[in-house]
């Protein structure tokens, strides 16, 4: 699940006929790039974070004098389950009307939507049910929100707004499974939210800041907040109060229960508490800090207890102790890693971030409560989410010899209608062990749990979002990787610092996420190592180019949403990640025979090859060769596909793509992007995602979904130019009368292999192929396929059938030579 905070991905600025695309940069590089453009008078932008936590973006723009611009942000958010749901908030303030506003959200769930609902605080309720769409069945979800007009207006002749509010989306997703554990491209994700556990009974202690600075409405919210907090305590809680000004006083001194009297005098001590002095806040969380760790020591009967320390001021230390760095020793020292400590602080005034570094070093959070007329159910709601622990001490185990790279795994305590979410990378060849065990304590008892990866449920998963699951699940395990790597330098001087500060550097700038690290430029100059980010936009009657925002929701995002059916039988499926690749060689996975087969097509440079043929549609996909450079003289000059043709003509889609660009619509003048791009870009029902120097994937609704992969050359390498790779993730919606070198193989093929025995050369097993009534001689090899790792590639073992395919292929090879590469 994607959500909070909101990261910046991609940007682009169209404008006076040219379309800037964002590039991600370290924040010094960056903010020099855009000055200069800025007083070169040219079209710019800068997207950086605001602070530490990446909460709050804040964006840039310079444009020309009486020009126009358009500035399409994609950003990711992680979804965090809080409250039995997650939500996806939405700030809606375009202080003007809009003549097309639309909130549209797709949500695809793998373990399916158990609720969906939607809430505008900005609508009555009749208005919103007449406005906001919304509908959910199995494992997808919509909302739609997209008043006209008139709809937005305040009033039947007013010319302001009513849009000016959070626009809410809320879900749930079914729990009918103990183990929720996403596989993909050797990138792990679990999701850990056990249900039906007894609530654990609680030791809590409330430190307040009672200074004078809390006056008015602060304190009269506060208390508002502790009398409905102390109402819904259980009976088995114990519970004390700890007040600090200039000097710290307590309720009791101690943890007494939460039965009905002693609830009730506790409510009384808030009424009449009054303002005194400054701020001792070290005194404060130290007595109640000894509260709970004497509780712990003298009490047996208290000790299985979940114990949480709460903690809310509105300023910063003024009284007693005041050094910040003395504060988290003496507060670290305390606590010793016994229970979590959760700090609030309330208002602009206080130092969020020495609240949130002590929180975190204590195994709690630090949570912003804002001064509005809402502060006392912001109070309620913080309290609501911890109010009721159902483990503590849980630990998500891995072995050891399978996962690097692990995010963390290790939480205090896990709280009802939460989550815990863990990533990490699998090694090579380790997914056969690769497993999690999960420890905790519970009430009254002892937690275990192994989930073991479901691989029936990968591959339908897989067959329906391919390319994203394993995109996201990995750039999710980057995202919380870069979120601890940020925490941890807060913590930390000197070296430690400048290196744990390089390395979240290094993977912003690999995934392309905005962070304190880094920005984002979007600007029409050459970049400094001479490549050019300016791409040309199309004319005014093309068809319309539309950047995706991909809204992350749950594990992996929803981009189109695909239909939901059910998993056919394995020997009805169509054959798996069809590609070609290097020179050339074409790889057929055969689910259904649990093999591979291969063959080499060998032309000359220039020629071109259908790959894809769908009559009914049109669609197409072309390649043409090109030669290997610097051969030696006499050597076979090996060919590498160095351009690909895509065309749906329903829609006029074309795109081209080369090692150097990407050219979406090139007979019209479309848009060019460079391989150094992160983008997503949709034109009707076709979406093409660009991972910056990597591959590139074009998704079709009601289509096929396919991957290009760069490859880059490298000093010493045997090839001495840039090719590319083209494999087939999802073909199941292509009409049964697709052909092609690889579309003719979307459909099942049976053949027997059979007389196994050496061949001409020794260290090779030859054996003979019935296959389309053609009895072939074939090979036992090795071949490389790229489409999940397109960096190293993945060995895959192949029957290799001779002389350009023949008998395996629909006719001879010749057959699919083409013309034009559209």
């Amino acid at each position: 699940m994607w959500k909070s905070p909101r990261r910046p991905s991609s940007a682009t600025l169209p404008s006076d006929g040219s379309a800037f695309i964002g590039d991600i940069k370290d924040k010094v590089t960056a903010w020099k790039q855009y000055r200069k453009a800025a007083i070169s008078g040219e079209n710019a932008g800068l997207v950086r974070a605001s602070g530490r936590t990446m909460e709050q973006f804040t964006i840039h723009l310079t444009i020309g004098p009486r020009s126009k611009a358009t500035f399409r942000l994609t950003y990711e958010e992680v979804l965090k389950r809080r409250l039995m749901q997650y939500d996806i908030v939405i700030k809606v303030k375009p202080k003007q009307l809009v003549h097309h506003f639309e909130i549209d959200v797709d949500i695809f769930e793998p373990q399916g939507i158990s609720k969906l609902d939607a809430h505008a605080s900005f609508l009555s309720n009749d208005l919103a049910s007449q406005l906001v769409k919304k509908s959910f069945s199995g494992k997808q979800g919509r909302v739609l929100f997209r008043p006209t007009v008139s709809q937005q207006q305040s009033c039947p002749t007013c010319s302001t707004s009513l849009l000016n509010g959070d626009f809410k989306v809320t879900y749930d997703v079914n729990r009918d499974q103990l183990c929720d554990l996403l596989v993909a491209n050797n990138h792990f994700a679990h999701f850990f939210a056990p249900q039906n556990l007894t609530n654990m009974n609680k030791n809590v202690v409330f430190v307040i800041d009672i200074s004078t600075s809390m006056e008015g409405q602060k304190v009269k919210q506060t208390k508002e907040a502790l009398l409905k907090i102390l109402g819904d305590m259980r009976p088995g809680d114990y519970f004390d109060l700890v007040l600090f000004g200039s000097e710290v006083q307590s309720w009791k001194g101690s943890l007494v229960q939460a039965s009905p009297a002693n609830l009730r005098a506790a409510q009384d001590f808030v009424k009449h508490f009054f303002l005194a002095g400054a701020t001792n806040l070290n005194g404060g969380l130290l007595r109640g800090i000894e509260i709970l760790n004497q509780a712990q020591k003298n009490l047996p009967e208290l000790s299985n207890h979940a114990s949480v320390l709460i903690m809310l001021t509105d300023g910063e230390p003024t009284e007693g102790v005041t050094d910040r760095s003395q504060i988290l020793k003496n507060v670290r020292n305390a606590i010793r890693g016994k229970f979590p400590l959760y700090n609030l602080g309330f208002g602009d005034n206080v130092d969020f971030n020495f609240l949130d570094v002590m929180s975190m070093e204590n195994n709690g959070r630090a949570q912003r409560i804002y001064e509005d007329h809402d502060a006392a159910q912001q109070l309620q709601g913080f309290y609501d989410q911890v109010a009721n622990p159902l483990l503590v001490d849980v630990e998500l185990l891995y072995p050891q010899d399978t996962i690097s790279d692990l995010t963390q795994h290790r939480h205090k305590q896990y709280y009802e209608g939460s989550e815990i979410m863990v990533a990490g990378r699998i090694a090579d060849h380790k997914l056969s062990s690769f497993k999690a065990d999960v420890l905790a304590h519970g009430e009254g008892q002892e937690f275990k749990m192994t989930c073991l990866v479901d691989e029936e449920k990968m591959k339908n998963l897989l067959r329906e979002r391919g390319h994203m699951l394993e995109n996201h699940i990995e750039r999710l395990w980057a995202y919380l990787t870069i979120q601890e790597l940020l925490a941890k330098r807060m913590k930390l001087e000197g070296k430690e610092k400048a290196d744990v500060a390089a390395k979240a550097l290094q993977m912003s700038l690999a995934y392309q996420f905005v962070t304190p690290l880094t920005s984002m430029t979007i600007r029409g100059m050459a970049d400094e190592d001479g490549l050019e980010p300016v791409i040309d936009k199309p004319p005014e009657d093309s068809l319309p180019l539309e950047m995706v925002g991909h809204r992350k929701t749950f594990k992996l995002p929803a981009s189109q949403p695909s239909p939901t059916r059910s998993s056919p039988d394995i020997q009805q499926l169509p054959n798996q990640v069809t590609g070609v690749d290097t020179d050339p060689h074409f790889l057929i996975h055969v689910p259904q025979k649990e093999d591979t087969l291969c063959f080499n097509i060998n032309e000359e440079p220039g020629v071109i090859l259908s790959l894809v043929q769908d009559p009914d549609t049109g669609f197409s996909v072309n390649g043409q060769l090109i030669g290997n450079r610097a051969g030696s003289p006499g050597q076979h000059q090996g060919t590498y596909f160095g351009r690909l043709g895509i065309v749906n003509p329903t829609t006029g889609f074309q795109l081209e793509v080369t090692p150097h660009n990407i050219t979406l619509n090139p007979g019209s003048g479309g848009p060019v992007f460079s391989w150094r791009d992160q983008a997503s870009l949709r034109q009707h029902e076709v979406v093409v995602t660009i991972n910056r120097k990597r591959n590139l994937v074009v998704a079709v609704e009601d289509g096929g979904t396919f991957e290009v992969v760069l490859h880059r050359v490298w000093k010493g390498s045997a090839v001495h130019q840039d090719f590319l790779g083209f494999y087939v993730l999802d073909s199941h919606r292509m009409s049964a009368r697709t052909h092609g070198l690889l579309g003719q193989f979307f459909h099942p093929i049976d053949y027997t292999v059979s007389d196994p025995h050496p061949g001409s050369d020794p260290t090779k097993t030859d054996a003979t192929m019935l296959v389309k009534s053609h009895q072939l001689t074939v090979t036992r090899g090795l071949q490389k396929d790229y489409s999940k790792n397109p960096r190293h590639g993945a060995e895959v073992t192949c029957w290799f059938v001779h002389n350009n395919g023949a008998g395996l292929i629909d006719g001879v090879y010749t057959d699919y030579i083409v013309p034009d590469i559209f």
